[in-house]
């Protein structure tokens, strides 16, 4: 059945990714490679069963992680801060160890720091401040702290705090919340001018509004912003992180976006830019399905046509699949899905996700 297959596939995996270890603990094979590729596999090694911090090559492995974390929290070398720190402390949280607390916390109030709210710890690169709500970066988070906000470094910095243990009603995630409001293509509740109405999100609102799934003129002439599927359910496990319910029209917004558009064989809404864009960031869209759809909570997605979708089923066999020979995945070469060391944890990740709650939703 699916577990099993998922269980046979992840233990591929994780054999492969442990013989890409280097001899510093770490897995960065270049010096100049981001701390989050050690970080996300260490992620997947301690979410299956009996292994811990206790295990040599994952102690190994923490040991060198915990060696970026510099004075302020943050876990990162030369960019992408926000990023790396929210990735680490994502992995420091699963690992359970109490004796991590102290760097959990420290990264949580970095993290916090360099979020776009009033209470930003410093200004922008143009001494850019963010007063209030009314500023469409409130509550993002970009690249590093003063970069241009996006949602997929707001997303990654909402799975940290969430990971971490901060409640809904925290002030991060609420800011959060403001932010993803305005990257969602719905008018009623989005007051930005391209705002359209699918339900479904985009990546940035700098710039007049960004998609890398491209731009079209609107029946009314105006210009709007395509939806794409790893922000759509990127928007909306972050708004169920923050305490948002099934029925709250955002919710609905976006859950009708998703059953529209279901699929895994691409990153939907990305080929109408260009062909060769569908799997642009797949492995990254399918960890945050399965992360987002364990969030909302549902075991079945109805799709456009009326087709019903154990998505958990359906997830396990794609991965499954694709799988090469050696355990590995490989993806196109956008976002670096081309390194094949971070396309197999964020395949690893997805399939521990869907693997779940099998036992308490069992396959029909």
């Amino acid at each position: 059945g699916p577990a099993a297959k998922a269980q046979a596939t992840v233990d591929k995996a994780l054999g492969w990714l442990k013989a890409q270890q280097q001899p510093d603990g770490g897995w960065q094979a270049k010096p100049e490679e981001p701390p989050a590729l050690t970080a996300i596999v260490l992620k997947a090694f301690v979410q299956q069963p009996g292994v811990t911090t206790k295990t040599d090559f994952v102690a190994k492995g923490y040991a060198k992680l915990l060696t970026y974390q510099l004075d302020s929290g943050g876990i990162y070398v030369d960019g992408l801060a926000n990023y790396n720190t929210s990735i680490a402390l994502s992995s420091l949280a699963a690992a359970n160890d109490p004796a991590f607390k102290p760097q959990i916390d420290k990264g949580v109030a970095y993290l916090k720091g360099t979020q776009w709210t009033e209470r930003m710890a410093g200004a922008g690169p143009k001494g850019e401040v963010v007063k209030d709500k009314a500023n469409p970066w409130y509550g993002g988070s970009g690249y590093g702290r003063g970069g241009r906000p996006d949602a997929s470094n707001t997303q990654v910095t909402v799975d940290a705090l969430h990971d971490a243990g901060l409640k809904p009603d925290d002030p991060a995630f609420q800011a959060a919340l403001q932010f993803f409001t305005r990257v969602q293509n719905r008018s009623e509740s989005n007051d930005q001018p391209w705002a359209g109405e699918d339900g479904g999100f985009i990546y940035s609102v700098a710039n007049k509004g960004e998609s890398p799934a491209g731009e079209y003129v609107g029946p009314d002439g105006r210009r709007l912003l395509r939806s794409y599927g790893s922000m759509t359910y990127a928007g909306l496990k972050s708004m169920i992180y923050a305490g948002l319910t099934k029925d709250d029209p955002r919710v609905k917004a976006a859950w009708a976006w998703i059953a529209k558009n279901w699929t895994l064989d691409e990153n939907p809404g990305m080929k109408l830019n260009s062909p060769e864009a569908a799997t642009s960031g797949l492995y990254y869209y399918y960890h945050t399905l399965a992360k987002a759809l364990n969030a909302y909570d549902e075991p079945v997605v109805t799709d456009a046509k009326g087709a019903k979708h154990d998505w958990r089923a359906e997830l396990i066999d794609k991965l499954a699949a694709s799988q090469q020979p050696d355990g590995s995945w490989a993806g196109s070469k956008r976002w670096m899905e081309d390194k094949p060391l971070l396309t197999t944890a964020y395949a690893v990740l997805a399939l521990q996700e869907a693997a779940k709650d099998l036992k308490e939703h069992p396959a029909k």
